[in-house]
Order: C-alpha cells, then sequence, then structure tokens
C-alpha cells in the first residue's frame, strides 16, 4: 500500500512492537511512557512490555494515583509529572568548560550531539507545548542550539487521548483532545468487544514510511467513527474550564486584585507549577570551578520565577513576595505569553494543577478574578483595577 500523507489505517495490538522496531532500525532512541515510583514517567523503551498495560491515573487539585484497568490499553491514561521538554530543553547542561594554561583560558567548547529521538505517546496538547517552545528557541533572531540540535530530528508519534483526566482543560485552550497536527503518526487505541486495534493518521512522508513496516490495512469508515467518538468522548468530559475569552485585558486589568493576596496565603512558592509545566523555559546559569582553580565549566539549569534569586537585582529581589511571584507565573502564563511569543503559554494540561502540594487551580484563579470584576463593576466598587484605571 503506497501510503500518503492524510492516510488513515489500522493495525492491531499484536503488531505494536514492529512500530517500535522500524523506528530502532532507523537509529532512534525510543522515549515514552513507563510506570515507576508510583506515577507515570517518560523513559527508554524496549519494547511494548514497557508501557503502563493496563494503568490509569486519578488527577485532581493536589492529588495523583495510579489505577489498575479492567482491560489491557497502553495508553489509557492521561499525563504524569514529566513532559517532554526535559528531553528537548534538558534540566541541566553544560555549556562549556574552560582549562587554564600559560598564556590564560584555554575555552573548550560543549559538542552538542544528542540521541535522535522518537517519542512515543504525545498527546495533543504537548504538541502544542512543543509548538510553543519552538517559538521560544528558534522562533526568534537568536536559536538556541542545544534546543536546536534536539529538536531536528525528532520523530513524534502522537496518541489522541480517549478520556480526560480531572484536572485537563485543554478543550479551553483548543489544544486537544484529537491531535490535529505537528506529528509524524497519530495514533487512536481502540478496544471494541474482543479485538484491540490502532487507527493511525499519517502526519508525513517519513511517519507513511516508518508505517510501510508495520502490518496495516486501510481504516473503514466504521473504525474511523469509532476513533472519532473515542476523541469527542474524551472532549466531553474535561475536569477543568477556563474561560479565555479578553484574558490578556482582564489579567492587565487586574494586576491589584485582592485575589492575589488569597492565593499567595496558600502558595509554597515550591516551584512546583513551573517544573512540571510542558512551557515554562526560564533557565539560571552556573560557573563551577575544581579546587585547584584550574578547571571551570559554566551550567545551565532550570529556574522558576517562583525563587527569590530569580529577580535578583543589586540590592534585592523585584519580586520579594509570594503574591508578586504567583501573579508574575500567572499573567506570564495567560497575557504576557501572547505579546512575547504570539500565544498563550498555557496548554490546559493540567499538571500545575495536580503536582501543586496544596492545590491551587489556575483555572478557579482566573475564574474568581473575573468573576470578582464584575461584582465589583455591578457594585460601582472598581474591585480589581489598577490605581492608574480607577
Amino acid at each position: 500500500m503506497d501510503l500518503q500523507v492524510k492516510d488513515t489505517v489500522t493495525f492491531e495490538r499484536e503488531h505494536f512492537d514492529q512500530l517500535l522496531h522500524a523506528l530502532a532500525g532507523r537509529g532512534y532512541q525510543i522515549i515514552g511512557p513507563k510506570v515507576r515510583e508510583g506515577a507515570i514517567v517518560y523513559d527508554h523503551l524496549g519494547s511494548a512490555t514497557d508501557l503502563p498495560v493496563g494503568w490509569t491515573d486519578e488527577q485532581d487539585g493536589g492529588k495523583y494515583r495510579l489505577k489498575r484497568r479492567a482491560d489491557e490499553a497502553l495508553f489509557g491514561y492521561v499525563v504524569g509529572p514529566h513532559s517532554w521538554k526535559r528531553y528537548l530543553h534538558p534540566p541541566v547542561q553544560r555549556l562549556w568548560q574552560a582549562q587554564r594554561e600559560k598564556s590564560g583560558f584555554r575555552i573548550v567548547p560543549e559538542t552538542h550531539l544528542p540521541p535522535k529521538y522518537a517519542f512515543l505517546g504525545v498527546r495533543s496538547c504537548e504538541l502544542h507545548a512543543i509548538a510553543i517552545q519552538d517559538k521560544v528557541f528558534l522562533g526568534g533572531q537568536y536559536t538556541d542550539p542545544i534546543y536546536n540540535s534536539r529538536r531536528e530530528d525528532l520523530f513524534l508519534v502522537a496518541v489522541n487521548c480517549s478520556q480526560a483526566g480531572g484536572t485537563c482543560f485543554c478543550v479551553s485552550m483548543n489544544t486537544g483532545p484529537q491531535a490535529v497536527a505537528g506529528f509524524d503518526l497519530a495514533l487512536t487505541e481502540v478496544l471494541q468487544n474482543a479485538r484491540h486495534y490502532f487507527v493511525v493518521e499519517v502526519g508525513t512522508q517519513r511517519g507513511a514510511a516508518l508505517l510501510s513496516e508495520v502490518p496495516h490495512q486501510r481504516a473503514a469508515a466504521s473504525e474511523t467513527q469509532a476513533a472519532a467518538r473515542i476523541s469527542a468522548e474524551a472532549s466531553a468530559s474535561m475536569g477543568r474550564k477556563m474561560d479565555t475569552v479578553d484574558i490578556r485585558e482582564l489579567l492587565y486589568r487586574n494586576s491589584e486584585n485582592s485575589r492575589w493576596d488569597q492565593v499567595a496565603s496558600r502558595c509554597l512558592t515550591c516551584a512546583n507549577c513551573t517544573m512540571v509545566c510542558p512551557t515554562c523555559f526560564c533557565t539560571t546559569v552556573e560557573e563551577v570551578t575544581d579546587l585547584t582553580g584550574e578547571h571551570a565549566e559554566r551550567w545551565r539549569k532550570w529556574d522558576s520565577c517562583f525563587t527569590m534569586d530569580f529577580s535578583y537585582l543589586h540590592g534585592g529581589s523585584v519580586r520579594s513576595t509570594p503574591k508578586s511571584r504567583y501573579r508574575q507565573w500567572l499573567t506570564h502564563k495567560l497575557a504576557a505569553w501572547m505579546d512575547q511569543f504570539g500565544s498563550s503559554g498555557c496548554v490546559g494540561c493540567g499538571r500545575c494543577i495536580t503536582w501543586c502540594p496544596v492545590g491551587i487551580d489556575i483555572t478557579e484563579e482566573v475564574r474568581a478574578i473575573r468573576e470578582s470584576e464584575s461584582a465589583g463593576a455591578a457594585a460601582g466598587t472598581g474591585e480589581g483595577k489598577n490605581d492608574t484605571n480607577t
């Protein structure tokens, strides 16, 4: 069968390992979901048995639990604490080394030769997150060579969600649950009666070439309809929602809303939300040397706008309070990001809600600000307005 982009085919569960073998045969290191330490994380895969077969996850604000399914689904979960950015934008990365010599120091540049990655099990919200990070690291005048070296040969196998998690709100952000672009192959897992199979949309020519090595057949209308029903059911069962109408202007108007004080009284400034977020990209740079002073290195590490040092200038931190740091994070994510990169910085994956130790909910904070502004306007108090606007 001569496959083309946008073609839809099916293959059976028993042939899933052949998809992995085809990727490995092309030199890809396969990264995908795996059960480890009480969560579904992303790690190296050797075969389909490494996948979270028969596992699902229950999520709510500050809560994540694994639970056994009644079937043998390979992708019957939502998303865990890891995002794909840990492979494209590593948490710790050496930038260069320096060695003392008689005439001074010799700089030893770092060579960026990462593995050739294939990501398996990428959800639609995560495809959008990768596209957002593409804008951040590759879309401007200056590109990040580390990110670029890991991104350029990346093979993406998306999996459409069959269920929504308790903290998911991708429908509100127009980022899911069905993958529509940015993938080489997009799979929908179908367990119907005694049959377990995958409906596959071809996204690129290299995706078509890979799929030619896996036994497959043209998808029948009943099979594509079954896949569409699965996506529709996931779309209708979102655990959260967010009203994004004029959200940029809403947040800019409400920089002094009393809601910021309320959330600050709960926020631990632990930075969990930024660590699990698939789009947050802030880093710091550290330089280290050995005891002899003969060798030095510069390292880049993930940082967070929730740390005191992040906004430190001479004399102290610009954002010294939990209120100012939480406001910076949320306002940048949902408003200022649009000014910088032309899109929201949120994809509705819900990780920041699930992995917040005290269950702070970004959708609830936006709702509360919107409602307080409406209530203030109705009462004529101007609640939430900046001083310059009152």
